[in-house]
């Protein structure tokens, strides 16, 4: 219905869209290039081209997959852009740490953000999509346009990729911090 309005020229309905998807489209792209200001700068250029080609919408599908399909493509172009590599950050969860178990949290950290800057963009995509926003298999196949069997071979390379980072450097300890 709020799409119908905002094809109908209703700027209103739009503002309701942004308020509504703002947030998480932020949090994509900044976990995509690890930058405020340019996941700022993603998120309105995600917006504006929503805005440009809603009328290409297809009420058949989830809107928010459309537009976070939208944005992903905004944070490819970003990072070609700027040919840089930028650390993505990782939140870990955390049940009363001790201190050595903050330290093994913040090595873990840095390990992973080397694994998913290490790793080719189709996967480290994957590994963002399912594992920082929760989005399910079938939702990363339609928000990237990929098949399924892609997705979870791209999720389970990546996972690879991650684990063996991980046991390479001796933290196996960290991997079970990070599973808890």
């Amino acid at each position: 219905e709020i799409v119908r309005r905002v094809i109908q020229g209703d700027r209103k309905a739009y503002g309701m869209i942004v308020a509504r998807y703002e947030k998480p489209i932020f949090n994509m792209a900044y976990r995509m290039v690890h930058d405020f200001d340019d996941a700022a700068d993603i998120t309105q250029a995600a917006f504006v081209r929503a805005y440009e080609k809603i009328e290409t919408f297809n009420p058949t599908f989830k809107f928010f997959n459309w537009l976070y399909r939208i944005a992903v493509n905004e944070s490819i172009n970003h990072l070609n852009r700027r040919k840089r590599s930028r650390d993505i950050q990782v939140e870990l969860p955390a049940k009363q740490p001790t201190p050595e178990d903050d330290y093994i949290l913040s090595e873990l950290n840095n390990l992973l953000q080397r694994a998913l800057m290490a790793m080719s963009f189709d996967h480290r995509v994957v590994i963002v999509l399912k594992h920082l926003l929760f989005l399910s298999y079938r939702e990363i196949a339609e928000v990237l346009e990929i098949p399924l069997g892609t997705v979870m071979t791209h999720l389970a390379r990546g996972r690879r990729k991650v684990r063996k980072l991980l046991v390479d450097a001796g933290h196996e300890r960290a991997m079970a911090l990070a599973a808890a």
